[in-house]
């Protein structure tokens, strides 16, 4: 199978995603091929090309660019019918397939915690550093109801969110 990782290649982290992504690729013997994109017009060249690059699945990581289009990327996917997988659930709201990510009302709820502390007096370097421990995996239900695209599970057992 031959999965695309959409990459926003003027972020620092670009590298180091990619290359994790390339060894967890071939660990499940998937063919990974990078797909850059910094900005809207490169996003609709990937899109344009997923066919002819045979791409039958799409993966868009973490980026602060991709966070502001979830509803562009979410039309472009179901535009081009290549089942997407996103790093938050607003782009599964935005009509997108399947979002598995760090829950964010955790971490704005964490984040009001330290704001709370430094309030009271904890000077920053007491405070610790704190990585998200509540996950979400969001499957846009009704999606493959519309597309030609079928679940393999039993919809009504799935969560809701």
């Amino acid at each position: 199978m031959v999965i695309g990782a959409l990459v926003n290649p003027n972020n620092p982290n670009a590298g180091p995603q990619t290359r994790d992504l390339q060894a967890a690729a071939r660990m499940l013997g998937l063919q990974l091929v990078i797909l850059a994109a910094g900005s809207d017009r490169d996003i609709d060249g990937v899109f344009a090309t997923l066919r002819e690059r045979q791409i039958e699945a799409l993966l868009v990581t973490a980026d602060g660019f991709f966070f502001g289009l979830p509803d562009k990327l979410a039309t472009l996917a179901a535009r081009h019918a290549v089942p997407t997988f996103y790093p938050l659930s607003d782009y599964v709201r935005a009509g997108g397939l399947i979002s598995y990510g760090a829950n964010l009302s955790e971490s704005w709820r964490q984040a009001g915690v330290y704001v709370g502390k430094l309030i009271k007096g904890t000077k920053v370097g007491e405070l610790p550093i704190i990585q998200p421990t509540k996950f979400e995996l969001v499957i846009n239900i009704k999606l493959p109801r519309r597309s030609a695209s079928t679940c393999p599970c039993n919809s009504s057992s799935l969560p809701t969110r």
